[in-house]
């Protein structure tokens, strides 16, 4: 990981126009502060997608029409605090399938494996750490159906394109019939988006400036947080939503591990992600792309979060 890190520092810092990717928020200590963010108020993703998962939880499993023992396979599991109910639904009804809950952290895995044993006792947990990809071309091989999950509008970080191509390699390495369940978050009031994101707690800031703490730690830099800020702001008619870390004073930081020293411009932008929000036609056109044929969206009562059921 240190040596792909480094090679993606370097790329971003070195860019015409700063970037640093949001996919490396997640070290253990991120994956905590995500945590907090998943709990603060103004966050409506995680109670819009818990309320989906918990309320149509019979609706999304009628809807895979599976006869036969399934996987279901969670990409970026987290702490599973939204999937837990769409479990629990599942080991209530003796429905034979087996969780393979799949993410980046050690440390999360753990805690939702340990949390999922005390809770669903019975509950067939086969927990991985690593790339999602080279654990899917492993399932692959699987002479049972799976269900994918991933959740949480992960699929919002990327560009188009980009989102298009990860698409398309679920998509390769699932089978016929296979389906994908995928949290994506809608177009809506853009004062909603903008408290979720740019929240008063400082969550989001301590979120963002950890990746610096993550680049002092993994590659022995010296970046002084308390010299950089954070902003995002939301665009409501390309739905996007982005953040930026924002250098406060002239200043230099050094990289020991890229033996390079780099500077920063007063107000100078890090940009570091990207929160894509769709609409309901937008969804279906993204489905098609990746050579999915889309089957249903379950809406929370609010309409501001969808989760789609796609079939390879």
């Amino acid at each position: 990981m240190t040596d792909t890190f480094a090679k993606d520092v370097l790329s971003g810092l070195t860019a015409e126009k700063k970037y640093l990717s949001s996919k490396y928020f997640y070290d253990d200590n991120g994956s905590r502060i995500f945590q907090e963010i998943m709990n603060m108020p103004e966050y409506y993703l995680t109670d819009s997608e818990f309320e989906i998962l918990s309320m149509q939880s019979k609706q999304i499993i009628d809807a895979l029409k599976f006869s036969e023992p399934f996987n279901i396979i969670e990409l970026g599991a987290g702490d599973g605090f939204k999937t837990f109910k769409l479990l629990e639904y599942l080991v209530n009804q003796n429905i034979d399938f087996k969780y393979v809950p799949i993410d980046i952290s050690q440390e999360a895995i753990d805690i939702l494996t340990n949390r999922l044993k005390q809770r669903l006792p019975s509950l067939n947990i086969r927990p991985k750490v690593g790339d999602y990809f080279e654990i899917l071309k492993v399932n692959k091989e699987s002479n049972y159906p799976s269900l994918l999950l991933f959740l949480g509008s992960n699929i919002g970080n990327y560009k188009q394109e980009r989102a298009v191509e990860l698409l398309e390699l679920f998509n390769e390495n699932m089978k016929n019939g296979d389906k994908l369940l995928i949290g994506m978050d809608l177009k809506k009031n853009p004062i909603i988006i903008h408290n979720a994101y740019y929240d008063k707690h400082g969550i989001t800031k301590r979120f963002n400036l950890n990746l610096l703490l993550r680049i002092n730690r993994e590659l022995d830099a010296d970046f002084k947080i308390d010299d950089f800020d954070f902003y995002c702001h939301y665009n409501p008619d390309t739905g996007e939503v982005k953040s930026y870390i924002v250098s406060l004073r002239n200043q230099k930081v050094t990289i020991k591990k890229l033996n390079k020293t780099f500077d920063f411009g007063y107000n100078e932008l890090i940009w570091t992600e990207l929160s894509k929000k769709y609409d309901l036609l937008e969804i279906k056109q993204l489905a098609n792309m990746a050579n999915f044929k889309l089957n249903n969206n379950f809406l929370d009562c609010k309409h501001l979060f969808a989760d789609s059921l796609w079939e390879k």
